[in-house]
């Protein structure tokens, strides 16, 4: 299981980017897939979840509103849009599997099985 994360970049608060997770040798449709963010000097912080069934998602309260997550099965990716980003914002993103459908909605027990590397999100204010 392999996953990459992708479309990180620096920009100004306010604006938006989409991140992208893509999985190699397997099939994301076949996990629930979440993201989480680590900033410098900062504990990790699971941020969204879709899962694997039903494709419900999740938030944490930090990007409710601002983030959506979802799913192209056709071209086995999972996308992260991030709009109104704030410099509170800056980290590094991961996408990852999750345990499993039912811990999507425990964003804070940080339930990921395995991840690949992360892309750099930068917001200036």
């Amino acid at each position: 299981v392999q996953l990459q994360a992708s479309g990180g970049g620096l920009v100004q608060a306010g604006k938006s980017l989409r991140l992208t997770c893509a999985g190699s040798g397997f099939s994301l449709a076949d996990y629930p897939i979440g993201w989480f963010r680590q900033a410098p000097g900062k504990e990790r912080e699971g941020i969204s979840c879709i899962t694997e069934t039903a494709g419900t998602t999740y938030y944490a309260d930090s990007v409710k509103g601002r983030f959506a997550i979802s799913r192209d099965k056709a071209n086995n990716t999972v996308y992260l849009q991030m709009n109104n980003l704030k410099p509170e914002d800056t980290a590094v993103y991961h996408c990852a599997t999750v345990v499993n459908d039912h811990l999507c909605s425990y964003l804070n027990v940080l339930p990921f099985a395995s991840w690949g590397q992360g892309t750099l999100v930068t917001v200036s204010s």
